[in-house]
């Protein structure tokens, strides 16, 4: 079936609107009317070619939400009406160790919800700028938040199980100190998310006109991470630090925050590398550095879960498709709080 779409035909190239063609459902296929799609940095970096082996046509988006519109003959598990998401996987083998652990998102086999190698037209996978999706059942996420809130569920998708894995990897809770460094889309949610677990959240960033907000989130202190002094008062204090900033820094002023054993995981992805951490740092403490990519299928049905429980959604500024240019300038300069997301019903227009 064809359908309305906003990708880009080339790395300079502005996103504009065209038609893509979507598989018709099989047997275990679920077909989604997209009401709702986040925008993720990562959406920009793989738009513009920034990371490697991004395919044209690209239409990003790996923060969907919508409605089942049909299932396959052999789909027990959803129905039409259904409110569900689908994050940043659309496929995997499903026959390694990673798979049968239900950590799909480590399989070497994964396929991306855009720009991933699939047998259908053109190739390659085409994401959620678009109005309908059509995924393997094994890939569909129960949504239980209340509809009218499903637009600020789309950043769950990719922004909160990216900081939701490594806060349980972790064990993040009652009695843990917790370090979030950057209050961006995947920081605020990072935030959010400690908070709910019960955890000390300590927010960094290096702007003092964050704090109040910061605080808001959940936050139960602020550090300007610009400060000298204020970083030199946090020292071995850290059980883990969640990293979100997708840009070059230093990593050895977080690393000497940390306590014996304490791990600081990254969840950024730079276009390039950040500087050498010095090894010190690490032996002396026992300290971890570490890196953590989305989540499983099941982590993230039980991130959704979490949420709505406790009642967590992102903060959100609903675009519509045309205003998607204009969003990824004001996205690079942070001038969103905290994620945009696109009203898909404006791909009509």
């Amino acid at each position: 079936m064809s359908v309305k779409a906003y990708g880009a035909h080339a790395a300079d190239k502005p996103l504009e609107s065209m038609d893509i063609t979507r598989r018709t459902p099989g047997a275990h296929d679920v077909q989604i009317d997209i009401a709702y799609c986040g925008v993720c940095h990562s959406d920009l970096h793989q738009v513009r070619a920034e990371w490697a082996g991004t395919q044209y046509p690209c239409v990003p988006g790996h923060e969907i939400v919508g409605k089942v519109a049909a299932v396959g003959a052999h789909v027990s598990g959803f129905k039409p009406g259904d409110l569900v998401g689908i994050g940043c996987i659309v496929d995997s083998c499903k026959q390694c160790e990673d798979c049968d652990e239900g950590l799909e998102n480590y399989c070497d086999g994964m396929v991306g919800t855009y720009n991933g190698a699939t047998e259908d037209a053109p190739g390659w996978t085409l994401g959620g700028y678009s109005q309908e999706i059509v995924v393997h059942e094994r890939y569909v996420l129960r949504i239980g938040h209340p509809e009218q809130q499903l637009a600020a569920v789309a950043p769950l998708l990719c922004a909160g199980i990216t900081t939701y894995s490594p806060l349980r990897h972790w064990n993040a809770g009652p009695g843990k100190t917790v370090g979030v460094v950057g209050i961006g889309g995947l920081g605020h949610m990072g935030i959010k998310l400690a908070h709910a677990m019960g955890a000390h959240v300590v927010a960094f960033t290096t702007s003092e006109s964050k704090r109040e907000a910061a605080l808001a989130l959940g936050a139960d202190e602020v550090v300007v991470s610009r400060d000298a002094a204020a970083m030199a008062e946090q020292g071995k204090r850290f059980d883990l630090i969640v990293n979100t900033v997708a840009a070059p820094h230093d990593l050895d002023a977080f690393l000497a925050l940390l306590k014996r054993d304490g791990a600081m995981v990254l969840v950024g992805a730079p276009a390039t590398p950040h500087p050498s951490p010095n090894v010190f740092n690490m032996i002396t403490k026992r300290r971890t550095l570490a890196g953590s990519m989305i989540g499983g299928i099941p982590e993230t049905q039980e991130m959704l879960d979490f949420c709505a429980k406790h009642h967590l959604v992102a903060d959100i500024e609903l675009i519509t498709a045309s205003e998607i240019n204009d969003a990824y300038e004001r996205m690079l300069k942070g001038d969103v709080k905290y994620r945009f997301v696109i009203d898909n019903a404006s791909l009509s227009a």
